[in-house]
Order: structure tokens, then C-alpha cells, then sequence
């Protein structure tokens, strides 16, 4: 594959997975962190870091507004439920594995 169509490639699959989360508001942070070490928070500020890498400005409230496809305090206020003690305990026990999301990495 050539370089530009992997670019292509990639930006698409990132399109993919952005517009998959923003249906499946039932799946909340917490567990995607749990499960899978990162979460929309996490793909946002990797959206962030990597466009300012390239020169491009954006903030943290622009950037999670693209990845939930509204306003963050909407998204919270209409979608996102309290965690269980279960759910931080799982957290705060797996915080090795959770996503690095500094620019580059």
C-alpha cells in the first residue's frame, strides 16, 4: 500500500470508530477505560495533540465536541451515568494500562 493511501486509510478508520461511539452513547468511559485502556477522552486529546503537532490549533473543548459529536457538557448531561464503586476500583486498579495521550505517542 502506498503512503498516501494508508494516510487515506487510517483517517477513515479514525472517521469510522469516531462516528461507531457517537451511536453507542449506552457505552459509557469508564468502562471503555476499563476494558480497553482508553476512551473518547482519550481519543480527543490525541485528536488535539497531533493536529497542533501539525501546525493546526484547536482546544480540548473543540476537539472532545468532535469526538462526541456535541458540546461535552451536553454529551455528559444526556448520556453519561455515575460510575459504581466497582467501576472506579477497576479503574484506579488498571491505571498501568491506561492510554498515554501526549502528543507523539
Amino acid at each position: 500500500m502506498d503512503e498516501q493511501t494508508r494516510i487515506e486509510a487510517e483517517a477513515a478508520a479514525f472517521r469510522g470508530l469516531v462516528k461507531h461511539l457517537q451511536a453507542r452513547t449506552d457505552v459509557q468511559n469508564i468502562d471503555l477505560m476499563n476494558l480497553a485502556g482508553f476512551c473518547r477522552n482519550c481519543l480527543s486529546k490525541w485528536y488535539r495533540a497531533e493536529a497542533e503537532l501539525r501546525g493546526a490549533t484547536i482546544s480540548d473543548a473543540e476537539a472532545r465536541e468532535h469526538v462526541y459529536g456535541m458540546p461535552y457538557a451536553d454529551y455528559k448531561q444526556q448520556h453519561q451515568t455515575s460510575a459504581t464503586e466497582e467501576q472506579k476500583a477497576r479503574f484506579a486498579a488498571g491505571e498501568d494500562g491506561h492510554a498515554d495521550t501526549r502528543a507523539g505517542n
